[in-house]
């Protein structure tokens, strides 16, 4: 994989002198680095914190503290599923147990066709009309197993 130097030189300067310091710049270099390869790789902490001349657990830490960071790879289409106690109380486990089944991954993991990745959410503020998950941001409510299947089969048609 290329390095954020190599695939966007100027954005890493532009972002670079937006900062008096340049450990100031770590969470903008993360961001262009999610950006550029859809996640924060291990290879990608290293190089930021080369860039910024700090450690990788320093970078490490940051990138881990902030849930926006995705670690691994993500699908096209990302499902969070909530697991707060309302949902949970409502069924999100049956959920989350059919989306495995239907998708054939478990919590964590993408497809192998890169379409789909599956993770849990504490909370997406659905409380009232769980259990509820999130697709790439769009939220769905009120939802059963059966509902649930048919929303991943009019993705798989697209």
């Amino acid at each position: 994989m290329p390095s954020l130097r190599e695939t966007c030189p100027a954005k890493v300067e532009e972002i670079l002198n937006r900062f008096p310091q340049k450990s100031s710049a770590a969470i903008p270099l993360l961001y262009l680095a999610w950006e550029t390869y859809g996640y924060i790789s291990e290879a990608a902490m290293i190089e930021t914190a080369d860039i910024l001349g700090t450690t990788p657990a320093t970078i490490q830490g940051i990138a881990t503290f902030y849930t926006m960071f995705p670690m691994n790879k993500r699908g096209k289409y990302h499902i969070e599923v909530c697991q707060n106690i309302s949902c949970h109380l409502m069924g999100a486990q049956k959920l989350m147990n059919r989306i495995e089944n239907k998708l054939g991954i478990r919590c964590g993991e993408c497809t192998g066709d890169g379409r789909f990745s599956l993770a849990k959410a504490e909370c997406l503020a659905g409380c009232s009309w769980g259990p509820c998950l999130h697709i790439n941001g769009k939220e769905y409510l009120q939802l059963t197993p059966e509902k649930a299947a048919e929303i991943l089969d009019s993705l798989v048609k697209l």
